[in-house]
């Protein structure tokens, strides 16, 4: 910026465009370098960047865990084990206290959730014009290193979870009973077009209310971050440190909300009215 080489606008948007990788029409398969040629490559377009930092973060994840669990000590703990078995102890009251079921599946997840999706909103305290710059340094054009700020990445994460919500339901009530369930609840077989109704509202809104507030709550702490790498240095540091330290509160809760939702809603699937 100090450059004077992009607008502010030029900047903002530079910063909020993933590295696509796509079908484009004309040029065959191509890295996008603007957003009108990425909403060209269609539906099956990947984004790199995300795909390649949550898998990288996810691998981070599994990696550590797998570690202490290898190295784990009866005695007195080390500093990563302890923190290890923090999260695990966290994660597992959560469940206990929500999910009152037997499935050896909901812990892990839970805890893979929570822990998968912290580390991937932890990348939006990373100054936003370090990881880029060195992209660009190596000829990348874009980087977005937060993937949690794609609604691609909130949205499959959501609907893996409204996957499992739809199969348990149907293996804990059957078919027949997850049916009658959407048609009959609240008010009766005599009003089963608007119990319906509703029912599919509810439903369907659980992953998108899972997707969206994800998104939104870290894009709108992203683009707070970019807004702040505008202005002049000085003003930079009395802003984005402050930010940055209550931001910690936003990535942290919105990880812990995903999770929690995910054990209710999988609590609520083996549920019968």
């Amino acid at each position: 910026m100090a450059s004077g080489t992009v607008t502010s606008s030029e900047y903002i948007s530079h910063h909020l465009t993933n590295l696509t990788f796509g079908n484009h029409p004309v040029n065959g398969w191509s890295f996008a370098h603007s957003g009108q040629e990425a909403a060209e490559m269609g539906f099956w377009a990947i984004n790199v960047d995300t795909m390649g930092w949550s898998i990288a973060l996810g691998l981070l994840f599994t990696w550590l865990f797998r570690k202490v669990a290898k190295t784990v000590t009866s005695g007195v703990p080390g500093s990563t084990q302890n923190f290890v078995e923090t999260i695990i102890e966290f994660v597992d009251d959560n469940v206990k206290g929500i999910f009152h079921h037997k499935n050896p599946l909901i812990a892990p997840l839970s805890l893979t959730i929570f822990v998968w999706i912290f580390l991937m909103n932890t990348m939006d305290l990373i100054p936003v014009d370090w990881i880029p710059y060195i992209a660009g340094q190596m000829g990348i054009h874009f980087m977005k290193v937060v993937p949690t700020t794609d609604v691609n990445a909130t949205a499959g994460m959501a609907l893996s979870v409204f996957a499992l919500i739809i199969y348990y339901s149907i293996k804990q009530k059957g078919l027949g009973g997850f049916l009658a369930e959407l048609s009959f609840q609240p008010l009766g077989k005599a009003m089963l077009p608007f119990n319906l109704f509703l029912e599919l509202v509810g439903l369907i809104a659980k992953p998108v209310s899972l997707a969206l507030r994800l998104f939104g709550n870290m894009y709108a702490g992203e683009m707070i971050f970019i807004l702040i790498a505008l202005l002049p240095f000085w003003i930079q540091w009395v802003l984005s440190v402050p930010w940055a330290i209550f931001h910690i509160l936003v990535i942290t809760l919105q990880a812990f909300i995903f999770m929690v939702l995910t054990i209710v809603y999988l609590a609520m699937s083996y549920d019968h009215h």
